[in-house]
């Protein structure tokens, strides 16, 4: 490129600056120095329409082995205005079962809202809830040991477990409720 540069005369190079904006790298880089060597002082616009990679440091707040759990979570933090990122949910969506292998889905955020997101996460469960039209809800809780963190028809693991060790995977729901505090089962 230099040498067809040094061929050319001072209005050619000018108009070659006028469409500066469509030249490579390398032509940018022999034009500079061909109009530097003859003492020009020519501006070459810059390219138009050029992507930038930005980096985010993220690191990982969660780890979740089913999705639904993930998605509650990432939209808790987004409509908290925080950024978040879900890895390997796609790979989980395809394969339930490889959840374990892959270490679950992991939610990611920013370095910088890692700590205003921990809190949001490790909020407790309220006791009451207001729902439009219906009044006050109150909370399931553990009969044993009171904790609100239970769940109705939770999947039978040892048999959803062998039957996709069989080739074919029954997502079986337990009746009832489970406690994930003291691991009570009871139905009502």
């Amino acid at each position: 490129m230099a040498g067809v540069y040094s061929a050319m005369s001072n209005e050619e190079l000018g108009q070659i600056a006028e469409s500066g904006d469509e030249l490579s790298d390398a032509a940018r880089e022999a034009f500079q120095a061909e109009a530097a060597k003859r003492g020009l002082e020519i501006e070459i616009p810059l390219p138009h329409g050029r992507d930038v990679l930005e980096y985010n440091e993220t690191v990982t707040l969660r780890q979740f082995r089913d999705l639904p759990e993930a998605l509650l979570a990432k939209g808790s933090l987004e409509s908290a205005g925080i950024q978040t990122y879900l890895v390997d949910d796609n790979m989980i969506r395809m394969d339930w079962f490889i959840s374990n292998l892959l270490g679950g889905i992991k939610l990611k955020v920013r370095a910088e809202d890692a700590e205003a997101a921990n809190e949001i996460l490790n909020q407790p469960i309220p006791e009451m809830l207001e729902v439009e039209g219906a009044g006050q809800f109150a909370q399931p809780k553990c009969p044993k040991c009171e904790s609100l963190d239970v769940s109705f028809g939770e999947l039978n693991k040892p048999i959803a477990y062998l039957t996709a060790y069989a080739g074919v995977p029954l997502p079986v729901q337990k009746r009832g409720w489970t406690c994930h505090a003291c691991g009570n089962e009871w139905e009502e």
